[in-house]
């Protein structure tokens, strides 16, 4: 019965509703050199399109055995450092980085059928940077960090509501309290690709390689 549903479901459903998406035109021979050009004007358009949370990406990485993991995460900046994002050193994918410290990133902004893909070595900020970045956010941000202890075995959601209210507590009388465990990252690309949806499922694909020249930019096929 579960999969008849799942099937039946999953045949009902269509990609790039017209009602909610309008796929732009992309001619990649216009594109910029630099992919983070590219992507700070794809991320504005995609906010001024009405994309809901543009700013989360999925965020891959493997561990010590080389499997792969995947969560979403909130992009953090983008500049001339990489793509960066910030965690518990000692979560599963902190601990991660630092077993492998490389990368994916995967943006999908389905209001104008597009991807962007990332990938390079990933590198930590130093201690005050990662600081700075927590500290300029929200309460609730600074009490999520303060309750700590990410990926660990959890007891009972009781053991959570007792740990949460008294970081909620702390963080609203200690705003600048430290949370020596959080760590902002910094994705450095050796590839950026960039996806445009075809209604006719012409789909460009644009991807830039790094090079000890600078970037190289060449067509995929869909």
């Amino acid at each position: 019965m579960g999969d008849d549903l799942l099937h039946e479901l999953l045949r009902s459903l269509r990609v790039w509703d017209a009602a909610v998406t309008e796929l732009p035109a992309f001619d990649p021979a216009t594109a910029p050199a630099d992919p983070l050009a590219l992507f700070t004007a794809w991320f504005a358009e995609a906010v001024a399109a009405g994309q809901v949370e543009p700013h989360t990406m999925s965020l891959a990485t493997a561990g010590e055995d080389g499997l792969p993991d995947v969560r979403t995460v909130m992009l953090h900046g983008a500049d001339a450092s990489g793509w960066s994002f910030a965690t518990h050193a000692d979560s599963r994918k902190g601990r991660q980085l630092t077993a492998r410290p490389y990368a994916a990133l995967g943006f999908y902004w389905p209001a104008q059928g597009r991807q962007v893909r990332v990938r390079g070595p990933v590198t930590a900020a130093p201690a005050q940077d990662g600081q700075a970045d927590l500290h300029a956010r929200s309460t609730g941000a600074l009490a999520a960090a303060l309750t700590g202890r990410q990926s660990q075995v959890l007891g009972s959601l009781e053991e959570l509501a007792r740990a949460s209210e008294s970081a909620w507590e702390r963080a609203g009388r200690e705003p600048d309290a430290p949370v020596p465990t959080w760590t902002l990252y910094h994705l450095r690309p050796d590839e950026v690709e960039f996806f445009q949806g075809d209604a006719r499922r012409r789909h460009v694909r644009l991807d830039y390689r790094r090079t000890e020249g600078g970037w190289a930019k060449e067509l995929l096929w869909p």
